[in-house]
């Protein structure tokens, strides 16, 4: 037993100074003309009335951020304060407004729902936001939705396990092009809805969010530092419910283009 331990404490040693020697490596040789191994790709979204692209840097998901969605899922909005999830920003699906976009059924789950949310894009970056301020730092708004593998994230709740498997997944962010602040100003209230098949799932309105924009930005710069790049799903309404393979999803929100998806 002694020398087992022995072992394992100068494996230990061991790996603690290969990270050491590999962290010094990777810090001080960057201007060196050091290359990176491979490219990775930059995820982004393309801007109205430009030719730019806003860059994605982190995906920020707001949870049970309107009352009856709350009581739905089971918790009481009286008593929860904010609290928040991520997504990689490579689950970004681009779904362009005026178009039916294949949306792909992901493996592993049999309950699959969707979930219609005002997405705001982070430009400038903080710490410790005031709510008062919170909103210079919006660059623009989308509708965005929210997909979930509702069966795995129940499961991982249960089991009081982290469900980032029943949201973190590819293409579970799809989201349409990104309006600026500067055109089409910052939101507090508009109609927001889903549609399945022409049907109206989901029916509610941005004023009866619990957490304006505002204060989400406001808490997340509390835990986190803000950068600009990053990007907010405000949360959805109730009502989340299903879809299958050859489900046509529409979103839309007030003052914004709707998106449609085509489950396959």
């Amino acid at each position: 037993m002694a020398e087992i331990s022995r072992r394992g404490m100068l494996q230990a040693a061991g790996l603690m100074t290969l990270g050491a020697v590999s962290g010094c490596a990777t810090s001080r040789g960057e201007g060196t003309g050091d290359k990176a191994l491979f490219s990775v790709a930059q995820p982004s979204i393309p801007i109205v009335g430009s030719n730019e692209r806003f860059p994605v840097r982190r995906i920020y998901c707001i949870g049970r951020n309107y009352a009856a969605h709350a009581r739905e899922m089971g918790s009481d909005p009286t008593r929860e304060p904010p609290f928040f999830f991520q997504k990689p920003s490579d689950s970004i699906q681009y779904i362009a407004p005026g178009k039916t976009v294949d949306h792909p059924y992901p493996t592993l789950t049999k309950n699959y729902h969707y979930e219609i949310e005002l997405v705001a894009a982070i430009s400038k970056g903080g710490k410790n936001i005031p709510v008062e301020t919170a909103l210079q730092h919006v660059f623009g708004y989308a509708v965005g939705l929210d997909m979930t593998r509702r069966d795995l994230q129940a499961a991982m709740k249960k089991e009081e396990k982290p469900w980032e498997i029943g949201k973190s997944f590819d293409m579970s962010a799809p989201i349409g092009p990104l309006h600026p602040v500067a055109s089409i100003g910052n939101f507090t209230q508009g109609k927001i809805w889903l549609k399945v098949n022409g049907q109206v799932k989901q029916s509610s309105d941005l004023n009866k969010m619990i957490w304006s924009v505002a204060e989400q930005i406001s808490n997340l710069s509390k835990a986190f530092e803000l950068k600009p790049g990053d990007i907010i799903y405000s949360g959805t309404p109730e009502n989340v419910g299903p879809v299958v393979r050859g489900d046509v999803m529409e979103g839309y929100i007030e003052k914004l283009p709707s998106i449609t998806l085509k489950v396959v």
